[in-house]
């Protein structure tokens, strides 16, 4: 491989990367700057986010800069201002050594005077949105009668964000003799219109191959019903407990009621959608960047502009309206030489969408089973020993206090002591996942072997009954409040004088048992038991068009 000093590149320019760290060129830097530099042909650069290519496209236009004239001399075209402003920073960077250029970032959220005051100064560059820059362009204020190399910056996704008229329009305005540069993960059609129409002989650069996935991406999916995404998702986080990853949703009200389960039941989450305000969102990317947040729940273009290196995993929550975005969410992950997961929540419509997506990213998809809790306990309680070496022991700290606990603790055994601290740590976590049902769907389309169409229920004595002025409503209150955090189906409530029946899903027997040990009613203690007892025919039963099935998520026990 080559370095940046073989690429011929001015001292200046070579003072910046030096003091960034930049050894070797990344294979689309290694591709485009000698040949930007050597030529004024346009070029197509097959390229994803996070593979370098803001340095491929901002090199080789800094060095042939005229320092002297202020007039704007390139503009870069970015589908978002998160991804604006991260470009500009980048370029910002590498002008650090030549004080006579300047950069400009004009975009949608923020006051447009500020940014026409630092029009009306000058730059040689400019860093923009397609609406900011076409709304600038139609009222006047921005002229490109003189501009020389026009960058259009993640060229697909500005397509499917729905800015091809401010790109025709931007492209008309701009001069017929000038330099187009197109960097795109995928070539969708509309794409290759405009490079029919606006680009004349490309040179074409692959960093990587067209639509192909990076190598060190694992591409998985699991089907389950619709309803137990949210139960899917969860399984898949307590299984890697160390977790660093984006859910991506369709929908700004997925994105918020996804990321706020997730934070109730414990997790370190937050959501990225479209109704954050600049400040909200970069709180939110700061505390995600330093790892304070281990799962970020986002819309497509709410993460747009996202550049971290060591995310473990992508997880689409709902899969994107567009196949070509499934490339950019799952290139968030697998990157600067980590290995990356790409895990796809599939309900049973979807799981025919695989073929399709296999065929774009050029490899296979690997269906991998939803974790059962065995599984899953296990794996935290390594995560937990592992941790437990790990820590950091500070001898002066705690010697003071070591012989009292020595005293203490004298009578246990070594294995009574490790049993003692793993069931502190997880008791309540083992319990959890004790019965928890197998959310795969077979291959009839059914959710786990054992489970069919319907429930298999286990029915119930309580001894409250009518003479206790209770309803079928408040027998559901009942059993919510006291199941709480557990996801569970309701059958036949029968409600009798003095006492009353009622069905729960069978998997959760034993738990229902155990939370109704120390329970009363209107100051009545509750007696709850199995039973064996048929139901009555034309007994009062809870009638079937009113049957209710809670959706309370079940919480785990988290640790961040």
């Amino acid at each position: 491989m080559s370095t940046f000093q073989s690429l011929g590149l001015r001292k200046e320019l070579m003072k910046a990367i030096e003091d960034l760290g930049f050894e070797q060129p990344t294979p689309v830097q290694e591709k485009a700057i000698p040949a930007l530099l050597a030529s004024k042909s346009d070029l197509i650069a097959y390229a994803q986010t996070g593979t370098g290519k803001t340095a491929a496209f901002s090199l080789p236009i800094i060095q042939q800069i005229d320092e002297k004239s202020k007039h704007i001399q390139a503009l870069v075209l970015n589908p978002t201002r998160e991804l604006c402003l991260q470009t500009s920073n980048e370029i910002r960077k590498f002008i650090k050594h030549l004080p006579s250029v300047d950069i400009i970032s004009v975009y949608g959220g923020d006051p447009k005077e500020k940014q026409l005051r630092q029009l009306r100064k000058g730059a040689q560059i400019i860093v923009g949105t397609p609406g900011r820059v076409h709304d600038f362009i139609r009222s006047n204020k921005l002229k490109l009668g003189q501009l020389e190399t026009l960058v259009l910056d993640e060229a697909d996704e500005m397509l499917t964000m729905g800015f091809k008229d401010d790109l025709d329009a931007i492209l008309i305005a701009t001069p017929e003799e000038k330099q187009t540069l197109l960097f795109s993960a995928t070539m969708p059609k509309d794409i290759q219109k405009i490079v029919r129409k606006y680009m004349d002989d490309p040179i074409t650069v692959n960093a990587g191959t067209e639509n192909i996935s990076a190598e060190n991406i694992e591409h998985t999916y699991t089907v389950v019903k619709a309803r137990d995404k949210y139960l899917a998702l969860k399984r898949f986080a307590d299984y890697h407990p160390d977790i660093y990853g984006i859910v991506f949703c369709r929908t700004r009200r997925d994105t918020k009621d996804i990321a706020d389960k997730l934070m109730q039941d414990g997790y370190s989450a937050d959501a990225l959608h479209g109704d954050l305000s600049q400040a909200q969102r970069e709180h939110v990317m700061k505390r995600f960047r330093a790892r304070q947040i281990q799962i970020l729940v986002a819309t497509d273009v709410a993460a747009r502009g996202i550049d971290i290196n060591n995310l473990t995993h992508v997880i689409h929550f709902h899969l994107p309206d567009q196949n070509e975005a499934y490339i950019h969410r799952s290139g968030r992950t697998g990157r600067a030489g980590n290995s990356g997961v790409s895990i796809a929540l599939l309900n049973t419509r979807e799981k025919n969408k695989v073929r399709m997506l296999e065929k774009m990213i050029g490899k296979k998809m690997i269906q991998k089973p939803v974790p059962n809790g065995k599984e899953i306990c296990a794996q935290q309680l390594l995560s937990f020993i592992d941790r437990i070496e790990e820590v950091k022991v500070e001898e002066a700290e705690i010697e003071p206090y070591l012989a009292g606990i020595n005293s203490k603790l004298e009578h246990l055994s070594k294995e009574e002591l490790t049993k003692r601290i793993v069931s502190m740590e997880f008791n309540r976590f083992l319990e959890y996942y004790q019965d928890a049902p197998d959310l795969n769907v077979s291959a009839s389309g059914k959710r786990g072997e054992k489970r069919s169409g319907r429930p298999e229920f286990a029915r119930f004595y309580i001894n409250i009954g009518k003479r206790d002025n209770i309803t079928p409503k408040d027998l559901i209150k009942l059993l919510n409040r006291n199941m709480e955090g557990h996801n569970f189906d309701i059958g036949e409530i029968d409600l009798l004088r003095n006492f009353s029946f009622f069905e729960i899903d069978k998997e959760y027997q034993s738990r229902l048992l155990k939370a109704f040990k120390n329970v009363d009613y209107k100051g009545r203690p509750v007696t709850v038991e199995v039973t064996d007892k048929p139901k009555r025919s034309g007994g009062s039963k809870f009638p079937k068009k009113r049957k209710k099935k809670p959706h309370r998520k079940g919480r785990s026990k988290r640790r961040d």
